[in-house]
């Protein structure tokens, strides 16, 4: 496999005007401590991102009847909880859009995503929903540019015939049962290293890009849940009323390969955010307990776990993406970071 050749993204020619417009870094006061005040106007909100915003899997949709419907965007994510739950603290944000949507990859930031291959379905640039005015812009976006389901389909024979889990195998005449070795050495290991690198930059210009369309807004970019907890053991037994492991067919050797990949995204984000002067919410750090493998008390639902959605009466999976319960926990973490962000 050949290494393709990293190239600085264009916003970066452009890097100190748009830092210039961009939020600046200031000491951060704690919500709730003393001489803090909620803002006095209702706070203009965007909320961006892929199917960790979207909350796929979670029921109902919004626009069901339109063609963002394909977007899986829960009529209850994580933008809409942490909003209300915001309001009860006397924090209003004005959400001028929710423009999340599942299988969206970081360029989807600035350029138009199609929504199912071949179909000429398409949304347009997250990015057109930020105004001049907008003073919040909060969301999550990376995993899929990582390929994380390229990587669960190497890893997972049963996985790789999933329509709905976009992507391919990343090498698929390498065995799914061989993919610990595949991905720490050889070309796998290569792909997962320039991913990584592709994730960075691009983060840089998808938060420049942010600043230079809403130059006096907050920007916080979200983490992601906590998948493989630290014990894989725990992913060796089903949760309760389930047959399938958390994980399916992916073998136990490769639960904390995928689980370093994770690891490595989130670090990724956390210093994409710092170099840019953005907020981040680590919900890695803070999910260790809620994992996919975490039975009754889990936060994410298994890879083959059937969800709140059905597709022509047929349950989709939650193709280890947060139940409820999870959401709520996107929410609360959000929502405090929010109430920081405003309060300082």
């Amino acid at each position: 496999m050949q290494k393709k050749t990293t190239t600085p993204p264009p916003a970066r020619r452009l890097a100190a005007a748009a830092v210039a417009l961009g939020s600046c870094l200031a000491l951060a006061v704690p919500a709730g401590s003393a001489g803090a005040a909620a803002p006095a106007e209702a706070v203009q909100t965007v909320f961006f991102g892929d199917s960790y915003t979207a909350n796929f899997g979670i029921a109902p949709l919004n626009h069901i009847d339109k063609p963002e419907g394909w977007c899986f965007q829960a009529t209850e994510n994580y933008p809409a909880v942490a909003t209300r739950q915001l309001a009860d603290q006397g924090i209003t944000l004005r959400v001028q859009a929710d423009v999340s949507c599942g299988g969206a990859l970081v360029h989807h930031f600035w350029q138009k995503q199609e929504l199912l291959p071949g179909s000429g379905l398409t949304v347009p640039a997250q990015q057109d929903a930020l105004k001049e005015d907008t003073r919040l812009v909060v969301g999550s976006m990376g995993g899929n540019t990582l390929g994380f389901s390229s990587i669960l389909k190497q890893c997972s024979a049963k996985l790789r015939d999933q329509a709905l889990v976009p992507g391919a195998p990343v090498d698929p005449d390498s065995p799914a049962g061989e993919c610990k070795d595949f991905f720490t050495s050889g070309d796998g290991k290569a792909w997962l290293d320039y991913k990584l690198e592709q994730v960075g930059y691009e983060l840089e210009e998808m938060l420049l890009r942010a600043s230079y369309r809403s130059p006096g807004a907050e920007r916080v970019l979200v983490g992601y849940p906590r998948l493989v907890p630290q014990d894989t053991v725990k992913c060796l037994t089903a949760a309760p009323g389930q047959t399938d492991l958390p994980f399916a067919d992916i073998p136990a050797d490769a639960l904390p390969v995928l689980d370093q990949a994770q690891k490595r995204l989130d670090d990724v984000m956390k210093q994409a955010a710092a170099d840019d002067g953005a907020d981040f919410v680590d919900l890695y750090e803070h999910t260790g307990s809620t994992t996919a493998c975490d039975g009754a008390n889990r936060g994410i639902g298994g890879l083959l776990e059937k969800s709140e959605l059905e597709l022509l009466g047929q349950a989709i999976p939650w193709y280890a993406h947060p139940n409820e319960k999870g959401r709520d926990i996107q929410a609360r973490k959000v929502a405090d970071k929010i109430a920081e962000v405003l309060n300082r």
